[in-house]
């Protein structure tokens, strides 16, 4: 019997191991145009925390008792779809669970990128490519601009790091206490702000003396509201990710917003799916960055499916650096 977490409840505030259940389920014989996967990596992210209200979203929240999704990497061990064979490893969103059946249009085979597969899951995946559109698209960022990236040594945000030193532009990033700032550092930031050490407007200011042209949002609160009080006129806001209210039903005011006015700022929130018709060309460029060095990736490891609501919660504990990742 194949096993999969279901949402046992609705969160309130901060989820808690009681909202999640681990439970068997028997899998449905394959079909003409299916595939079925067993997994070997799942993926954790915040946005599943989002999809766990009984809101509407851009993407559909998980329904009580039924089993969770996320990205996943999985080798077809059958197939009765073109073009998948067993032994082919395939990118799919059948997660949280060890096994699963899948159509074959809802999974797509790995790329000869020469890169370990769990990467296809943060730097190569989507993680990556949402750094990747997010700062060179989104934010319009160039060569010589200076670039405020929040959660900086979470997935997206070291990723966004190393983009920045790599095309050229000032990265500045924020960090909580000294060992996640460290790891900061040694992606090559220019300047780190450590938010436990103060409060984050003061600091980003000595940090960022002429201010900043881009600002990378993973956090939202008081990084949002610090980076509308710095922002140089005509800045580019990439709106990413906001995990400072993800659990918070009173989600925090901003005292600079009027700034957007003054300087010109152009703010825009984006989803990494919009990009899907250019992957490719992600592939193609991150696949030559990470080749080559100039972006390394970071990966904290959770052995085991039972473990998986544990790796999840950790995000919003500050428990990971880089990619939170579960092995099976």
């Amino acid at each position: 019997m194949a096993r999969a977490w279901h949402l046992k409840s609705r969160p309130t505030g901060m989820p808690t191991s009681d909202n999640f259940e681990l439970k068997e389920t028997a899998l449905p014989e394959l079909g003409e145009g299916q595939v079925r996967v067993r997994n070997r990596w799942l993926s954790v992210d915040p946005y599943m925390r989002g999809r766990m209200n009984d809101v509407k979203s851009y993407v559909p929240a998980f329904q009580v008792g039924e089993p969770l999704e996320g990205g996943a990497i999985g080798e077809i061990v059958e197939s009765r779809a073109e073009g998948l064979a067993p032994g082919d490893l395939v990118l799919h969103m059948a997660g949280w669970r060890d096994e699963a059946v899948v159509a074959a249009r809802g999974v797509n085979k790995l790329p000869n990128l020469g890169a370990e597969p769990q990467k296809f899951l943060g730097v190569l995946g989507v993680t990556g490519a949402t750094a990747y559109f997010g700062l060179l698209d989104v934010a319009s960022a160039k060569p010589g601009d200076i670039v405020f990236v929040s959660a900086a040594a979470g997935a997206v945000g070291s990723v966004v790091v190393q983009l920045a030193k790599a095309k050229g532009m000032t990265a500045i990033g924020s960090a909580g206490g000294e060992q996640k700032c460290g790891f900061v550092r040694s992606l090559g930031a220019d300047q780190v702000v450590d938010y436990r050490a103060g409060p984050i407007l003061k600091n980003l200011a000595a940090a960022a003396p002429d201010g900043v042209d881009v600002y990378f949002d993973n956090v939202g609160g008081d990084h949002l509201d610090a980076a509308f009080a710095l922002a140089r006129n005509n800045a580019r806001f990439a709106i990413c990710g906001m995990i400072a209210g993800y659990n918070d039903p009173n989600p925090a005011s901003f005292r600079f917003i009027m700034r957007i006015i003054a300087a010109r700022i152009r703010l825009k929130g984006f989803i990494v799916f919009d990009f899907q018709s250019r992957m490719d060309e992600f592939y193609r460029e991150m696949g030559q960055l990470v080749a080559s060095g100039a972006v390394k990736a970071q990966e904290t490891v959770t052995d085991g499916l039972e473990n998986t609501p544990d790796a999840f919660l950790g995000l919003f504990r500050g428990e990971n650096t880089g990619k939170m990742l579960v092995r099976l």
